[in-house]
């Protein structure tokens, strides 16, 4: 069994919403200062939920972000509820 190299490298597990109704959920990890999301989760006013990762960089909905997350913006959350998240997208 491969090791998960990320462990180590989660610093954030975090939400967002916009007044619209639409919810994001990011796991991110630190570089040079900066968060990035390895994995992404956006459930849209439908509640329909798309998952963005390096398997899946985006679709006909939207991709896994390529800025940094600015983390001061961001509602941190537990590990369970993101994989719970993740699991029924």
């Amino acid at each position: 069994m491969v090791p998960d190299l990320r462990l180590p490298l989660v610093k954030q597990l975090a939400h967002t919403a916009d007044p619209g109704g639409r919810v994001w959920l990011f796991e991110s990890v630190e570089g040079d200062g900066e968060h990035w999301a390895i994995r992404q989760i956006e459930v849209g006013t439908d509640r329909v939920a798309h998952r963005y990762w390096w398997g899946r960089l985006q679709d006909d909905r939207g991709f896994l972000t390529d800025q940094p997350l600015e983390i001061w913006e961001l509602t941190e959350i537990t590990e369970a509820a993101f994989e719970a998240v993740w699991a029924a997208a």
